[in-house]
């Protein structure tokens, strides 16, 4: 990731200890129970992540008339796989939008940092970053260039902006080499950052005999 949206190691940490903090706090004056937190933490680790957006898109990928329903009403086509937990908690209103040979998608949020919870799972400190979330809109190219995904000249670029009443995510193009795996294969290739449209998906091994 380019160093302008990199952190202190230590802001992680920081901020866990103040949550920590603010935790035992209301715990102590009775507006949380005790295992609230836990049980918060529990839906992002189990039913509400990337791992979802992951096995979309590998669904995408193997099956091209599910991609094609995905696009034209996704939360109808996200429905079809029976996934816990894609209503609420930002989950209301997703559009999936795809890469191809033409077209490189990026996906913002310029006014705060909306984002799919239920399909990409909490949102990473530099998608909520001011700087991103303007030069992501003004040079787009610049921007995926500094995380390592330089964009030629000849492909498009667009840019969806994230809102209360719209979260996009991205469909990223299947690797080469990727022919002989089979669908949880590919979706352990899938990580949140190219369904988020700053990486891509890199081919895997080359395997003998294949």
């Amino acid at each position: 990731m380019a160093a302008l949206f990199d952190y202190e190691e230590n802001r992680e940490t920081a901020s866990a200890a103040k949550v920590r903090a603010l935790e035992a706090l209301l715990i102590k004056k009775g507006v949380l129970g005790s295992d609230s937190v836990d049980a918060v933490l529990k839906h992002f680790e189990t039913v509400a992540g990337p791992f979802n957006g992951a096995r979309i898109v590998a669904r995408a990928w193997v099956d091209p008339a599910y991609k094609r329903r995905l696009l034209d009403d996704t939360p109808k086509a996200i429905a079809e796989l029976q996934f816990p937990g894609m209503t609420g908690a930002e989950g209301e209103h997703m559009k999936a939008v795809a890469n191809s040979e033409s077209v490189h998608n990026l996906i913002i949020c310029t006014l705060c940092s909306c984002y799919p919870w239920p399909v990409l799972g909490l949102p990473p400190y530099w998608y909520k970053d001011p700087v991103f979330r303007s030069r992501g809109v003004r040079e787009p190219r610049a921007v995926l260039r500094e995380f390592g995904v330089p964009i030629p000249a000849e492909k498009e670029v667009k840019v969806w902006d994230s809102s209360a009443q719209i979260r996009w995510f991205v469909i990223p193009e299947r690797p080469g080499n990727s022919e002989h795996l089979n669908e949880a294969q590919l979706a352990a290739l899938v990580t949140p950052e190219a369904m988020m449209g700053v990486a891509l998906v890199p081919a895997p091994p080359a395997t003998e005999g294949i």
